[in-house]
């Protein structure tokens, strides 16, 4: 759809609109000069992609005026030069939605990939490339997931990392986008340059707003949005510690910060009007789970473990209340709505159901204890209902993306690893389902590497099912993906702390071959995408002065 100039006034709905526009451009412009690097400062990134749509995501930093109305174009191309633009068209937004904008931009061709831009007072914003859903016949899919990305633990390169690979279909980000605290709580970004905005606990929906507008100028995790459409969940960093439906371990009236339900209304506003995700219940901000289907291929069901229907956690695993039948992780809805997809895509022939969520699902004991009751293994009577679910409806081939723990992890699942006469590590028998956890972009698991090492190994010893754990490395999991198997590659950063450095290891994979839900190494890393798209070009500054003077015109018209 192309527009005018004449049309271009009229969807702006008249002279005040305008108006009010021209106050924001002049109040943004100095000395007739626009800067790209700040009016975009934020970039653009691509979320929620279905088979005719995804949803594109920028912010105009303009300065703040509550009656101001930001016009803004948009435009995606099936090339990266905008020669052939498919759709196009404008969008507004204000201080009412922090000045971020959201389009659905619609009329796609499923499984192909798009480049897109926005223009604000005649200023180019850096092109994103991004991709549709596949349907029918898929071969092969190519997804990278992480989480935990703690902005003064370090630099983000495992972001830059993931940018660098341009055969992904997609990319999961599985929780803890960023983190509440104040600098020196959990990560001292001094040394590194990297405290904290605002450098206090964030509470109120101004914090976060401020806390997210700090950790999406980061150049490496702006150039992971840029390349590759996300599809994201939250997990309790934001938010609060340890959070659960009523409330979270890091949240406290008694010292001012106020009643839990604002705290998370407002965490949850900031989080969908920065992360491009789409809102499925208008009704409801609270519920994030949703589905996406990648052909005949696989099946990603996005859970929220964290705050849509989890009960609080018992004080430690000796509480007789940790099995209790009633306790609940996902809550009654979205449990039932897991189950009935679950049987909805074995029914639909589809090959692979990969679960994307926050909280270890398989179980870790130390010492025959259970670890950590903010998993899996503190509700499960939760667990026990999906498990029973796959196993009396013969659902195979169901994979259990993880993040939160900061480290890295393959399983299989079953109902209980630690007899022998239910689970043989070596042949599989007995496992339901396979579990890869991700490690972190930069916060910690264990600090001292030989110490981390020995306590892998004793895992690995004590724990059958555990077929590998890593408590140490940062980095992220690339799922390669076709009809015979599902394989998962750990790949872990060499540095966090020096800017720029992509070097990245191999650490580990592992393959689970269809419908023997087991997991079974391979020394042999997958083969990329042949003819992989160009990757979304680097700004052109020629064009950015073109546009620069263009608006410097307009205005004195």
């Amino acid at each position: 759809m192309k527009f005018s100039r004449r049309r271009f006034v009229q969807a702006l709905g008249g002279s005040a609109l305008l108006s009010q526009s021209h106050l924001a451009f002049a109040s943004f412009k100095r000395g007739g000069h626009i800067n790209p690097s700040v009016l975009f400062q934020h970039g653009v990134a691509s979320g929620d992609p279905l088979q005719d749509r995804v949803l594109l995501w920028t912010r105009v930093s303009v300065e703040k005026h509550e009656h101001a109305t930001v016009p803004v174009r948009w435009r995606i191309a099936r090339d990266p030069g905008f020669h052939t633009v498919v759709n196009e068209g404008f969008a507004f937004t204000s201080a009412a939605d922090d000045f971020t904008l959201k389009v659905d931009a619609d009329g796609l061709q499923a499984g192909t990939t798009y480049y897109y831009q926005f223009h604000a007072f005649g200023v180019k914003s850096p092109s994103g490339r991004t991709k549709t859903l596949p349907v029918g016949h898929v071969d092969k899919l190519r997804i990278a997931f992480t989480s935990c990305s703690n902005y003064p633990y370090g630099y983000f390169n495992v972001f830059r990392m993931i940018a660098q690979r341009n055969d992904l279909d997609a990319v999961l980000h599985l929780g803890d986008y960023i983190y509440e605290y104040a600098n020196g709580t959990y990560g001292d970004g001094t040394a590194l340059n990297r405290i904290p905005q605002p450098d206090a606990e964030i509470i109120t929906l101004d914090d976060y707003r401020m806390r997210f507008a700090q950790y999406r100028t980061d150049p490496d995790l702006q150039e992971a949005h840029r390349q590759h459409a996300f599809i994201t969940v939250w997990d309790d960093h934001e938010t609060a510690n340890n959070a659960w439906r009523d409330g979270a371990e890091n949240h406290n009236p008694e010292l001012g910060e106020g009643e839990w339900l604002d705290r998370r209304a407002a965490a949850i506003k900031a989080y969908y009007e920065w992360m491009p995700i789409r809102q499925v219940n208008k009704a409801n901000l609270l519920q994030s789970y949703r589905k996406f289907r990648f052909g005949n291929l696989m099946d990603l069901m996005m859970l929220d473990t964290r705050l849509y229907g989890r009960d609080k956690q018992v004080a430690n695993a000796q509480d007789p209340a940790i099995n209790d039948p009633n306790r609940k992780l996902l809550g009654d809805e979205q449990a039932q709505w897991l189950l009935e997809s679950l049987d909805h895509s074995k029914q639909e022939n589809i090959r692979w159901r990969v679960l994307g969520q926050q909280v270890m699902f398989g179980q870790l004991l130390i010492g025959g204890q259970v670890y950590n009751v903010d998993q899996w293994d503190g509700y499960p009577a939760s667990r026990t209902r999906v498990l029973n679910h796959l196993r009396e409806n013969n659902i195979d081939n169901t994979v259990i993306l993880t993040g939160d723990i900061h480290s890295s992890w393959a399983m299989d699942i079953t109902e209980n690893p630690f007899v022998p006469s239910q689970y043989d590590p070596q042949t599989g028998l007995g496992s339901i389902a396979v579990e890869f956890v991700t490690p972190a972009v930069t916060s910690p698991a264990l600090t001292n590497e030989v110490e981390a090492s020995q306590t892998a190994q004793y895992l690995m010893a004590t724990s059958p099912h555990m077929h590998y754990v890593d408590l140490f490395h940062r980095g992220y999991v690339l799922l390669d993906i076709d009809h015979e198997r599902t394989q998962a590659e750990w790949y872990h950063a060499e540095s966090i702390v020096e800017a720029g450095n992509t070097n990245q290891i191999l650490a580990a994979a592992f393959l689970t071959q269809d419908s023997t839900n087991h997991l079974v190494p391979t020394n042999s890393p997958s083969a990329e995408k042949p003819n992989a798209p160009a990757p979304a070009p680097d700004r052109d500054e020629d064009e950015d002065e073109h546009d620069q003077q263009h608006a410097h015109r307009h205005n004195h018209r």
